[in-house]
């Protein structure tokens, strides 16, 4: 059982790649006092396939994820070099994941940090009957991207703490990528302590 006694000895709470419900009502209050100490949250790929009717964590995490398609390589854009572990990132990179098309913002002043260029992978998807209709029916789940600006990476702050979401990671083998390191171990940094985006 999480409880905020178990959690207020750390600074920062990683989800890495869950999904559907992971916690109780006690859990998510707990968590929910871990963030409004002023602590921080790390959010990688699946965690905003996680927990879609709790409305607080929605928010907490900026946007939820909707429907992918099939791994690809792409070029991504690094929107802001003064956030830690982007500095030395040029300014487009390519990479290999599997590309979230995400729903709208869920809360306002997220600060994006990485975008994925869409005229460089395909993002047409069709996922069969995985709408339920009220009749019972189902219908497909059609994915067709987001268009001229498809978010990957953002923070912001919330509720008295910190949040940091990437939507890469979903390769085993990216973990041993230099650069996903750099830009997993400055969004930690941020989330637990705040610190480290260059003002100047």
């Amino acid at each position: 059982l999480l409880t905020y006694e178990i959690l207020k000895g750390f600074d920062a709470i990683i989800l890495l790649s869950t999904s559907a419900d992971i916690f109780d009502d006690q859990e998510q209050a707990a968590f929910e006092k871990f963030i409004q100490s002023g602590k921080g949250f790390v959010g990688i790929h699946a965690a905003s396939d996680t927990e879609y009717e709790w409305e607080w964590y929605t928010k907490l995490v900026g946007r939820m994820f909707v429907i992918h398609p099939v791994i690809q390589t792409a070029k991504i854009n690094i929107l802001n070099h003064k956030f830690p572990g982007l500095e030395h990132f040029p300014d487009r990179l390519l990479f290999t994941d599997e590309w979230y098309q995400f729903g709208e913002e869920n809360v306002s002043g997220l600060n994006y940090l990485l975008t994925v260029d869409e005229s460089t992978f395909n993002p047409n998807v069709t996922w069969k009957d995985r709408i339920i209709n009220e009749d019972g029916s189902k219908s497909d789940l059609v994915g067709k991207g987001m268009g001229d600006f498809h978010p990957i990476s953002w923070y912001h702050e919330f509720d008295g703490g910190r949040s940091f979401f990437t939507a890469l990671g979903h390769l085993g083998l990216v973990y041993e990528n230099p650069w996903f390191l750099e830009h997993l171990y400055g969004g930690i940094y941020y989330a637990a302590t705040g610190k480290g985006i260059d003002k100047d």
